[in-house]
């Protein structure tokens, strides 16, 4: 993982949480059940769960430039 700045920590993060929970989507989709986290616990608010997904989304465009972040740099 290395070095990285607070932003990219916490993109990493919200990317290691999305990805959790798109395979346990997979998961669920085979056993017959919705093991979605994201919307058993923010079901009640769906605007809150997009928002959720626009910042894993978001997350993983961070991460694609995680290497040109000069932040990320001087950390190193």
């Amino acid at each position: 993982m290395g070095k990285m700045c607070g932003g990219h920590m916490v993109a990493w993060i919200l990317l290691l949480v999305g990805g959790l929970n798109w395979g346990l989507v997979g998961i669920g989709g085979f056993a017959g059940a919705n093991w979605n986290v994201v919307n058993l616990l923010l079901g009640a608010w769906p605007q809150v769960e997009w928002i959720v997904y626009i910042l894993v989304g978001v997350s993983a465009v961070m991460m694609l430039f995680k290497d040109k972040c000069k932040m990320c740099m001087a950390a190193k």
